[in-house]
């Protein structure tokens, strides 16, 4: 028997062979919904109970839409993995542009940021200056890590890229090249802050 308190990420869900639209028409809202405080991500965390998840599976409403789903998959095939290619070289080629900015300001807008995220630690510094945040007490390690979390932010605009991938194979290699694209874009604007994107393409993938 699965455990009641056991949970599936959207992902993890898709692995299971479910597509968005299956999700969205027999899952329906999340278990589980809101941002993940240890990522440096303003994508919500969407969670599903395994037990729910494995209920639906048994039903017929999910055989049937499954069953069409790999049909239309199949029909889509040649068009999908076209698009594939197509957004993945565009990614490849795309020009990334990272703001470029004075060390105070930069770690000003990242200390905002940082507060407007709403997670906080204990005793973290107020918006304000370079200085004063660094004044506050917080590690340089720290501010590294928000820097890289504003301008990774700054840059999210790149992520339209991704539009018309749903494919979770197509569109998950994409995210990855795109992540790992803008790191290494932050990384080269701004040569201290290389070492924390580095960090982030290995832990993201």
């Amino acid at each position: 028997m699965t455990d009641r308190t056991t949970y599936v990420s959207l992902a993890g869900v898709r692995r299971r062979g479910w597509t968005d639209a299956m999700v969205r028409d027999l899952l329906g809202t999340p278990d589980v919904q809101g941002r993940d405080p240890r990522r440096w991500s303003l994508a919500p965390v969407r969670l599903y109970l395994l037990a729910r998840v494995e209920t639906v599976e048994r039903t017929p409403e999910f055989a049937t839409t499954s069953a069409l789903s790999r049909a239309r998959s199949s029909a889509t095939g040649p068009y999908a993995e076209r698009r594939r290619a197509a957004v993945l070289a565009a990614i490849r080629a795309e020009p990334i542009e990272v703001p470029r900015l004075p060390g105070p300001e930069l770690e000003r807008r990242a200390v905002r940021h940082r507060h407007l995220l709403g997670a906080r630690s204990p005793g973290a510094p107020e918006p304000g200056g370079g200085g004063a945040a660094r004044a506050a007490g917080a590690p340089s390690g720290t501010l590294v890590r928000w820097q890289v979390g504003y301008l990774r932010h700054a840059l999210s605009r790149y992520e339209t890229l991704l539009d018309g991938l749903y494919g979770e194979t197509g569109r998950g290699e994409a995210e990855r090249l795109l992540r790992r694209r803008l790191y290494e874009a932050i990384g080269a604007a701004y040569p201290s802050l290389a070492r924390e994107c580095r960090r982030r393409i290995a832990v993201e993938g």
